[in-house]
């Protein structure tokens, strides 16, 4: 008899460790079905893996996520044209882009071809696929729907790239406007205005305070900047450091959702990502309670998370999900209400659903309108910057123009 041990979800939505003794791996995920536990993947607590590392640094062996929502497009696509799994795998493989992703979706046929099912194949490509897929596959097979439920991930996955991209998108032009007007100030500041030093001091000219204090702060950037960047860097890595840390990213992720614009904005974006997710999990069979713990994982903000964590225990309790994330007052009210509806009707996964669109919606609005502010924002900080300093030297040539009179 072998050993094996995973983390697995149980029916109430909590997460555990699992140790089973079987003759072979399908007998003890076969086990773990009739025990009703939900398989998230092997535990491997102690175990160095110098691959998984670099595909977890690299991304040298996981699937990105536009892969992954091209992979469960086209794999839905031929399910629902009348191919068995193997095949579809096999015609996914070789219409694959690049070879890792032929290289990974050639060892979930390998599996499949060897009496694995799909859900138990993904869970050994665990970097490439997370949690909420793998238990949206299971619960589409036990179901018998994998093809639907492949077609609903694929629209999941899909709108998520389309957000993101859709985000990306509209930030990019204020990202080069800011960085061509940083580049333009420290062009003037440590290679324009130096070069009038010489002239100033030679001729005995008095400069102004402005003048002084642009030729101080050039000096300092083109002296100090090393050590700024070098600042920069161990900054930056311990902020990293200390976000990984339970409390203070509760304390951050909680305050960014309170930010007077920026939050409302990101506030939408979780609530589109909550109930897009609800909604997916509800409609393919999975209960309340498992979703709810899925969603919570995936949600990336912690204050988010926590809001979901309580709204689950009032879940359980039968007080409603709605109430529990209400009394949280971190999502807006339409997402709280329409939730509401959902429960009081019944239709709790299509209503998450209609929530979703609307939010995904509003989050696109708000990006395209939080880009109409910071274009001229920038713009004019820019001119500003840009005329004071000329200004600036102006004034200094002025005073040498009275002295040579």
């Amino acid at each position: 008899m072998l050993t094996f041990t995973y983390r697995t979800l149980d029916r109430t939505g909590a997460e555990s460790r699992t140790t089973i003794e079987a003759a072979s791996e399908p007998d003890a995920i076969a086990t773990l079905k009739q025990r009703g536990l939900i398989l998230l993947g092997p535990d491997r607590p102690g175990r160095f893996d110098l691959r998984a590392l670099l595909a977890t640094e690299i991304g040298g062996a996981r699937l990105s996520a536009s892969e992954r929502a091209d992979f469960t497009r086209e794999l839905a696509s031929m399910l629902q044209a009348g191919l068995d799994l193997e095949r579809s795998l096999r015609f996914a493989g070789e219409i694959a882009s690049r070879a890792r992703m032929r290289r990974i979706i050639e060892h979930l046929r390998d599996q499949v071809r060897d009496g694995a099912s799909l859900a138990q194949a993904l869970s050994a490509e665990a970097a490439s696929f997370p949690r909420l897929y793998i238990g949206l596959v299971r619960a589409g097979e036990e179901s018998g729907s994998l093809a639907g439920t492949l077609e609903n991930l694929a629209e999941l996955l899909e709108k998520s790239r389309s957000l993101r991209a859709s985000i990306m998108a509209s930030l990019t032009y204020p990202a080069l406007l800011l960085i061509a007007a940083i580049g333009a100030i420290g062009f003037l500041l440590t290679d324009v205005l130096p070069e009038f030093v010489p002239i100033f001091a030679e001729n005995g000219v008095k400069l102004p305070g402005s003048t002084r204090l642009l030729l101080a702060l050039g000096h300092g950037c083109a002296v100090g900047w090393p050590y700024a960047l070098v600042f920069a860097i161990l900054g930056g890595l311990g902020l990293r450091a200390l976000l990984h840390r339970p409390g203070p990213r509760l304390s951050v992720d909680g305050m960014l959702l309170r930010l007077p614009v920026a939050g409302a904005l990101l506030r939408e974006a979780v609530a589109a990502r909550l109930t897009r997710t609800l909604g997916v999990l509800l409609t393919n069979g999975v209960a309340l309670v498992p979703a709810l713990a899925i969603v919570q994982e995936v949600i990336g903000n912690r204050a988010a998370a926590a809001a979901i964590a309580g709204a689950t225990e009032a879940a359980r309790r039968g007080a409603g999900l709605a109430r529990g994330l209400e009394s949280a007052g971190l999502l807006p009210i339409r997402a709280i209400h329409l939730l509401r509806l959902g429960e009081e009707t019944g239709q709790l996964g299509p209503m998450a659903l209609r929530a979703a669109a609307i939010h995904e919606e509003r989050t696109r609005l708000g990006v395209e309108k939080l880009v109409a502010l910071l274009v001229p924002a920038i713009t004019v900080a820019m001119g500003a910057a840009i005329g004071f300093i000329v200004s600036s030297l102006l004034l200094a040539m002025l005073g040498l123009d009275q002295l040579a009179r």
